[in-house]
């Protein structure tokens, strides 16, 4: 499969599920979802588009929690994120480790350092942390000011 093929089949079967589309340049694209999409669509990246799981990454922005799920299609140089954003106040999505054991560690990582709760998560147990900091303590969230704050 080549990249347009790949990007425009995937496009088609969960358009419902697609906030958006970026194109960052012919090798790399940026695909927003609904984060409930998350298991039927990165499902179908690894199981019927042949692209492998990388990694993931978070961050903690105005929008809410952003994770970026990271997939490789190593014989084109393709590199296609899925990309979420979730609530800020009850980050949750399904985990992915139940279908990528390479996003065990990840997860639990991000849950750590974010507060992100996976759902389905096999153990999400502390990683990094044990004494670092109190429990509840998410150390890369951030405090965003709100408009009225800013404007003062």
């Amino acid at each position: 499969m080549t990249e347009e093929s790949i990007i425009s089949e995937f496009t088609a079967k969960f358009k419902p599920d697609i906030l958006e589309v970026a194109r960052k340049n012919q090798k790399r694209a940026v695909i927003t979802i609904k984060p409930e999409a998350i298991l039927r669509t990165a499902g179908h990246l690894y199981k019927e588009a042949g692209l492998r799981f990388i990694i993931a990454s978070a961050i903690h922005t105005k929008r809410g929690f952003e994770i970026y799920y990271h997939f490789s299609l190593d014989s084109a140089g393709l590199i296609l994120n899925l990309h979420v954003v979730l609530d800020s106040v009850r980050p949750e999505i399904e985990s992915l480790s139940n279908m990528f054991n390479a996003s065990n560690w990840i997860e639990r990582e991000m849950h750590e350092l974010f507060g992100i709760n996976f759902l389905n998560h096999p153990n999400q147990d502390k990683l990094i942390s044990e004494g670092n900091w109190a429990e509840g303590v998410y150390p890369y969230r951030k405090e965003f000011k709100s408009v009225s704050e800013e404007k003062k």
